[in-house]
């Protein structure tokens, strides 16, 4: 037996020599320390000495057990650092090659529009204020002159949740539920995305953005909303610009009108982007309807007010000469990285 125990020391130790892996490592501590590996039989045959051999035996097979045990740890730490400077070779850095250029995100182009919209009428004084997306019948039409029976519903295809809970087709109900909660004076702006139940084209989406400002105080006029929206048109699209405005028709503002921008197109002169007018409507406005401002508690003998709506959408696509509306949706990176 202990020739047995020499011989097994021997074949133990030139296999952990030529060992190069965690795996065949592994199979080797089995082979000679696992339940049925080598010095474990022997273990078990130690009843089949005489008694005199048990302890001398015993502690030999003991030692060898302990050896092996030992080289086996040290094989696991050679092949460890083995493993990471062969890591550390197949991942070596090289700092003379040029870097990997990463694509830096930039701004939608309704992003852009819409904080140089907040741009100019914060500057004016203007609150940024927003109200909630699905809404009550009553602030998206009734509190703004529109009650069941007026013709101008007709106009507005409204997607209903309830009789009355629907989808908010404007940002006039956050100017319906500022003036309710506040005195005036006040002069907000209300950004946000609105929806109407449209068919998906060049021009028109069932989702889309508005703009809605309102001012509101003693004594404002209606020269007061043309100085506004002229600063505001040269502002946007430059001092060149011509502007007109355009008698129209709103049930929470009278007198309503529309305002266009001469054609960046054609300046004026006429073709098929303005139809040939030389023209292009860029938004609503009007003087805040009596009734809206009774409506939340105002008394329009004691002040006025001028509200404006406007399609962010629309702003950004004559601004920047885009014929599809689709495009802003689509998420073309080909289209997004113009801007």
């Amino acid at each position: 037996m202990k020739e047995k125990l020499e011989q097994l020391r021997k074949e133990a130790i030139e296999k952990l020599k030529k060992v190069t892996d965690k795996v065949s490592l592994d199979k080797i501590r089995i082979e000679y320390l696992g339940k049925k590996g080598e010095i474990t039989k022997i273990l078990r045959d130690m009843g089949n000495l005489p008694p005199s051999e048990r302890p001398i035996m015993g502690k030999l097979a003991n030692e060898l057990r302990n050896e092996i045990q030992q080289r086996i740890e040290d094989a696991f730490e050679r092949i460890k650092e083995f493993e990471k400077e062969k890591r550390l070779k197949q991942e070596i850095i090289d700092v003379t090659l040029p870097g990997k250029q990463h694509a830096i995100g930039k701004k939608h182009p309704l992003s852009l529009i819409l904080d140089e919209i907040k741009t100019f009428f914060v500057g004016l004084g203007y609150e940024v204020v927003e109200g909630p997306e699905i809404e009550f019948d009553y602030y998206n039409f009734e509190a703004l002159n529109t009650p069941a029976d007026h013709p101008a519903r007709d106009e507005q295809d409204t997607f209903y949740i309830t009789e009355n809970i629907l989808l908010r087709t404007q940002t006039s109900p956050v100017q319906v539920r500022v003036m309710e909660s506040r005195k005036p004076p006040l002069k907000i702006i209300a950004p946000g995305r609105v929806y109407r139940a449209d068919t998906i084209d060049a021009t028109h989406s069932p989702v889309f953005h508005q703009v809605e400002t309102l001012a509101v105080g003693k004594n404002l006029t209606l020269g007061d909303l043309k100085g506004t929206l002229i600063e505001f048109a040269k502002f946007l699209f430059g001092p060149k610009r011509k502007v007109r405005f355009r008698p129209h028709f709103f049930p929470f503002t009278e007198p309503s009108a529309e305002f266009d921008i001469s054609c960046n197109v054609c300046n004026g002169e006429g073709c098929r982007v303005c139809s040939y007018s030389g023209w292009l409507e860029i938004l609503g406005c009007g003087m805040v309807h009596p009734r809206v401002l009774e409506m939340v508690g105002y008394d329009p003998k004691e002040v006025s007010g001028f509200a404006v709506g406007m399609g962010v959408e629309r702003i950004a696509m004559l601004k920047y000469g885009i014929d599809d509306l689709r495009l802003f949706f689509e998420n073309d990176m080909r289209f997004l990285k113009q801007f």
